[in-house]
Parts: C-alpha cells; sequence; structure tokens
C-alpha cells in the first residue's frame, strides 16, 4: 500500500516535507520558511499544472484592507453565515468560521509577506455571495496565483520545490507516527527523513475509481482538473487510521467550452445570461449554483447546452484571461439579432426568439420565471453564444483534519507529525454538488496551507 515502516535507514533528513505543489503545498511551505525551519516540497509532475492553477484565483476574504477600501465593511462572521447558507448548514460549523477569519489576515499576508499580486474584485458576485469579497490575480487566472507563490518559494533560502519527485509512501515509526516519505526522483528512490510531514497532494477527481465509488453522478464527465489529484494522500491517511469526511462532496462548473475545453466564466449568466439546450429552451435557474448546475446541463441531450448574453456580459467576460482564449479559439458567436446568432450556434432560431422573449417578459416582471430565477434582464444587441458542457473540477471530501491541520483520527486525537491541506483535507462544501461556494477550493486550500505551515515550523521550533 502506501505507508512503509521506519528501518532507520535514511536518504538524508529535512524538517519538513511538503507533497504536492498546488496552492495549498506553495503556501505551507512559504508559511514555514518564513519561521526559518527546512521545507523541502516533493511535486510529482515534471509540469506541474494543478487544480489551483486550473482556477480563476478567486481568494474569498472578509474584511481585509481591500474590502474597507472598496468601501464595504463586513465581517468573517457574515462570510462564515454565506458559506454555511449555501450548503444548507451541514458543513462543521467551527471550522468554517475558523477558516473565514483566517482569511482575512492571510488574503493580506500573500500580499504584503507573499508578494502575490491581488485585486479586489467588485465587478460580479458569485452564486450565494451577499457581498463582495473576492482576491485574485489581475488575470483573474489561478495560473497566476501558482506563479507568484511559486516565486516566493524559490526566492525563499529555506524552501526548495523540487519537481518530477513521486512520493510513492509514507514512512511510518512508532505509534502510526510519521517519521517521512519515500520519493521517487529519475532513477532514484530515497528515503526522506522528516520531522513534519504536509500532504497537499489534492483530491481524488483525477481517480475514477473514487470517483466511481464516492461521486457516481460525475462518472462520465469531463474532468477539468489537474492530472495528478489522484487520491493517493487521502489513501495513504486512512491507511493510518485517519478519519475522512464528505467524501461525496465535489465541485463540478456548467460553463465548460466544448470541444475546446476551455473555462467560460459564469459572472456571464450571474449578471444576466442564460442558458439553453439543444432544443433552444431553458431548463432550469441557472443562478442556483454553477456547481449544481453543472448536473442539469449533463442531463440536457448530448450533455451539453448554450450560454447566451449580450455586449454588455462580453464586454465583463473580456475581463477573463480565459474568456479571451476562448475568443481566440472561435468559441465565442456573435450577431446582431437573436435569430442570427441561433443560426451561427446550430439552434432553431424560433424557438430560442421565443425564449429570449419569454426571459425578457420576467425581466419586466410581466410574468414569473418557470424556473424560478430571480434576476432576469433584458438583453440587447448584439447577442453572444458559446456551447459549453458540464465538468468536474475539484472533490471537497478528504481526511478530517484540526484548526492547526493536524490529520485526525476517528477517536480525535492527530496522527503525529501528519498534516493535510486543500483537497486532501476534508472541505466546508457539506455533501454533494450544492454546498459548493465560489472560493471554497482555494480558502481550503491556502487557508489550511498557512494553518499548516505555521504550526508545523512552531512545533518544530518548540522541539516536539
Amino acid at each position: 500500500m502506501g505507508v512503509d515502516r521506519d528501518t532507520n535507514n535514511w536518504s538524508f533528513d529535512t524538517d519538513i516535507v511538503v507533497v504536492g505543489s498546488g496552492g495549498c503545498g506553495l503556501t505551507a511551505a512559504i508559511a514555514a520558511a518564513q519561521r526559518d525551519v527546512e521545507v523541502l516540497v516533493f511535486e510529482k509532475q515534471s509540469r506541474p499544472w494543478s487544480n489551483t492553477a486550473r482556477s480563476g484565483g478567486m481568494i474569498p476574504a472578509a474584511g481585509t484592507r481591500f474590502q474597507h477600501d472598496a468601501g464595504i465593511r463586513e465581517t468573517p462572521e457574515a462570510f462564515a453565515a454565506d458559506i454555511l447558507r449555501k450548503n444548507h448548514h451541514t458543513s462543521d460549523p467551527e471550522m468554517t468560521l475558523h477558516l473565514a477569519r483566517t482569511a482575512t489576515g492571510m488574503v493580506e499576508w500573500l500580499v504584503d509577506e507573499a508578494g502575490v499580486d491581488l485585486v479586489f474584485i467588485d465587478d460580479f458576485k458569485y452564486p450565494g455571495h451577499s457581498q463582495y469579497r473576492m482576491h485574485a490575480p489581475p488575470s483573474r487566472t489561478g495560473a497566476d496565483l501558482v506563479r507568484d507563490l511559486r516565486r516566493a518559494v524559490e526566492n525563499h533560502a529555506q524552501a526548495e520545490l523540487i519537481t518530477d519527485a513521486s512520493v510513492t509512501h509514507l514512512v511510518a515509526g512508532a505509534n502510526d507516527s510519521v517519521a517521512g516519505v519515500i520519493v521517487r526522483h529519475g532513477t532514484q528512490q530515497e528515503r526522506v527523513r522528516a520531522r513534519k510531514i504536509i500532504l497537499a497532494c489534492n483530491g481524488f477527481a483525477g481517480n475514477s475509481d473514487m470517483v466511481a465509488k464516492y461521486c457516481p453522478s460525475m462518472s462520465n464527465a469531463l474532468y477539468f482538473g489537474g492530472e495528478g489529484n489522484t487520491g493517493e494522500g487521502i489513501l495513504w491517511g486512512q491507511e493510518l487510521g485517519g478519519a475522512v469526511a464528505f467524501m461525496d462532496a465535489f465541485q463540478a462548473h456548467a460553463s465548460v467550452a466544448t470541444p475546446h475545453g476551455i473555462l467560460v466564466t459564469y459572472a456571464l449568466i450571474m449578471e444576466g445570461g442564460f442558458q439553453v439546450n439543444s432544443a433552444g429552451h431553458r431548463f432550469g435557474d441557472e443562478t442556483s449554483g454553477y456547481s449544481e448546475h453543472a448536473l442539469a446541463v449533463l442531463t440536457q441531450p448530448g450533455g451539453v447546452a448554450w450560454d447566451i448574453y449580450d455586449e454588455s456580459l462580453h464586454q465583463l467576460g473580456l475581463s477573463f484571461d480565459d474568456y479571451r482564449q476562448a475568443i481566440e479559439a472561435g468559441a465565442i458567436k456573435q450577431s446582431q439579432t437573436i435569430e442570427g446568432l441561433a443560426r451561427e450556434l446550430g439552434l432553431p432560431p424560433d424557438t430560442l426568439s421565443e425564449t429570449l422573449k419569454k426571459y425578457h417578459a420576467c425581466a419586466a416582471d410581466e410574468r414569473g420565471d418557470e424556473h424560478g430565477r430571480t434576476d432576469c434582464r433584458r438583453l440587447e444587441p448584439p447577442f453572444y453564444g458559446v456551447k459549453v458542457t458540464g465538468a468536474l473540477f475539484h472533490t471537497q471530501g478528504g481526511l478530517k483534519v484540526d484548526f492547526h491541520g493536524r490529520v485526525l483520527r476517528e477517536d480525535g486525537n492527530p496522527i503525529p507529525n501528519l498534516y493535510a491541506g486543500g483537497g486532501v483535507a476534508a472541505g466546508i462544501s457539506g455533501h454533494g454538488p450544492g454546498g459548493y461556494f465560489s472560493g471554497n477550493g482555494l480558502l481550503t486550500a491556502i487557508g489550511y496551507g498557512v494553518l499548516a505551515g505555521r504550526h508545523a515550523a512552531s512545533m518544530i521550533k518548540r522541539g516536539q
């Protein structure tokens, strides 16, 4: 399996080993190295492309100075209340509040000490957010977030990132305490002793067997996450007696351009656009949440839908790097008339025109929306459209951890020296896809990264 035993035969020693170089792993390494301990980050891919890198780089936090500068006064408690409302109060309320409180200082630390370039996003809100609270790179891409985090690791004398270095086993000592790892780098296999191990190698969305077991509704969906997210961190923790929670939870997305495989921002929908199927009909309340709405998209003929929107929303889309890529790829179609757009998209013109009329009637309060949407708005020519599908982005269940990111056994006691974050740790989205709240992925990735890195380093400095 994935756990070996301590034979006291080590290749070399270090203070902390971080497994994985996504948002969680890089953040943990920075947080620990700042406390003057040695950190090695092992990344199994030669060219890592983590879930953080694939994301929009949106980090939610309430009460930051950036939010204050935008004239918004909000508490972490209000932020946590939104998360709990979205998941119907099924996540751990204390952990949810702890992460919300952690996020405030965490975002400012990223900018002030880690050198991450973040701006405050106040031109749209994701589903369930009652306030503007997203912080993201100017490009609104996770790739730029990872670039900045990686630069911070590479510039720190106490941290080193080694790619193409696959951790194959944890090494357990007495009482199943974790003593180190076995890592394969090129043709060499080495046993690395470490005082603390932080598992940051994400969830299991790239492991088809685990997806079929825990999230069967997404077994045949497009997977749009990092290729390295194959669940081994969770399995290692379980082998050592670690408890798991919310293994049925996942984040899906209802708007990935097909066949191009490019994320199309859901801001187009949340700010007034709508979706239709191949018959030209709407099929649900698109604003319920892009994660749960992905299932509705996947049940349409061919598992596809079309985003329909107008010029003002097109201009909003242009602020996203992914959207500009979709334009370059030819995924975005445009016409001065809704009938002309229908022909461009291969949809029935008369039906799409009638759908738009009904949507406008809802916007004018002439009739209620049959799907329950409450924020219909009038769209003005020219009109735009893009063919999309639903996709699985990442899982939200994993190992139970405490407030410091330490992995817990079933009895609630921590496994000595073992931490987890990001997709390896149980998230705060409750069950299934519907509890996912935009930003939960990066909140638990970077939040647990900071918490685990700081605590692990502090324990080492205390000689524990």
